[in-house]
Formats: structure tokens, sequence, C-alpha cells
């Protein structure tokens, strides 16, 4: 049938024909992926976002796997001398006791020792520091000597005053080196002089010209003497 004006007019008015001759109201369906109150994507009605089908099947087929596993390790008897327990096998604490104790003596031996040589070089340190003082004091004592021989200290304070700096210094070790008529020995005597001497029959100290000192085993100052060896 032809018509006249807008084509669009013309099938709206079409179709509210057929919708009446039908009896039926029209379904209008929304497909637009975009909410546009919200802003937010749209998914199917009862579906899901892409990919969490997915994701659900593989947790659910990884919760299998698992369960699976688990019932075949609770399935499995292990011997007790075979058994793990936290990633060290059983009986290994002996092994690990032994070692520690291996290292416990060991540090031990060395703090023994550690200590042994403190104590000894602070020994070492301590005998240096009073041969240092002996060593110092020695010309006083040739001067005491000198006054002595001269009789300038036969009596008076100043003999006692001698007298107690020699008994003092007795009691850090210091000896003095002035015996004659004993056998000439180079470790603690310098020979300035020899002469003949008569009935002997071995290098013998005559006199002393300057005592000699020491302390202990250690030599401070060797004597000076007059040696007479056999003629």
């Amino acid at each position: 049938m032809p018509h006249h004006g807008n084509e669009e007019e013309h099938n709206t008015s079409a179709g509210q024909q057929n919708t009446q001759g039908n009896g039926q109201e029209p379904v209008i369906r929304d497909n637009r992926k975009v909410d546009p109150v919200t802003g937010q994507a749209r998914h199917p009605e009862g579906g899901q976002p892409s990919g969490a089908g997915s994701q659900a099947g593989a947790a659910d087929s990884d919760g299998d796997a698992l369960a699976q596993a688990e019932e075949i390790l609770n399935g499995v008897d292990v011997p007790a001398e075979e058994s793990v327990a936290q990633g060290v096998k059983a009986g290994s604490g002996n092994a690990e006791a032994a070692e520690l104790r291996d290292d416990l003596l060991r540090l031990q031996a060395e703090y023994v020792n550690y200590r042994k040589r403190v104590e000894r070089d602070r020994a070492v340190a301590g005998e240096m520091a009073v041969i240092g003082v002996l060593n110092s004091l020695l010309p006083v004592l040739d001067d005491v000597d000198a006054a002595r021989q001269h009789g300038d200290l036969a009596d008076g304070p100043f003999a006692a005053i001698a007298t107690k700096l020699e008994n003092a210094l007795k009691t850090y070790g210091l000896v003095r080196i002035d015996e004659i008529g004993v056998e000439f020995d180079p470790t603690i005597h310098e020979a300035l002089i020899q002469q003949p001497g008569e009935d002997i029959e071995v290098d013998t100290v005559s006199q002393v010209l300057r005592s000699g000192y020491k302390s202990g085993d250690r030599v401070l100052r060797a004597a000076q003497v007059i040696v007479a060896v056999p003629a």
C-alpha cells in the first residue's frame, strides 16, 4: 500500500499495529556494555567476569591434586629410622652434640693459652720495668761504693741511708758481683788486666775494680776485674 510522509513514522505505526494485533507488549533490551548511570562495565546476566571461571576451575583442580597427594602420603608407612623431623635425621643430634662439645673444648683451650700468654707477657713487662729502674740506680751505687772506700760512709746518717738503699734494692732481686778469688767467668766478669799468678791452675779474679750487678739470671752489668793467670 503506498504511503506518504516520513518513513520512520510509518515503521512506528506499523509496529504498533502489529503489537496490537498480537496482543503482546514490546520487549526492550539494553545491550549497552557500560552502565550510563554508574559508568561501570556490565556483564551478561548470570555470568562472571572474564577469567573468573578459569581461575575457579584451576583452584578446584589444585585442591583436588593436593587432596590426592595428602591421601597418598598419609597412606605410606615410613620406618622410624628413616623419619625426618625439621630437616634433621634421627640420630644426628648426637653428632651435633659431639661437634658442639669439640668446639667448646677448642675454645676453652684457646682461652687457657691466651690467659697464660697474657700472664707471661705481664710478668715480662713487670720484670723489664724493674730492670729499667735498677739500671738507672747503678751509677748511684757506684758513688756509694766510692764514698765507702774513701771512708766517707763509715758512720753517720748518710751511711744509714746508703745501707737502706742497698737493702731496698736487694728486695727487687739486685745482687752484687764483687767476689775475689773465684774462677773467672766471662759471662759476669770483664777482664781489664791479666797478671801472672802463683799457685793457680785456672784464671782467677784477683781484684775487683768496679762491682757488677745482676737481677735473677739477668746480668745487668759485668764486674770489671783483674785476672790472675797461671804462670
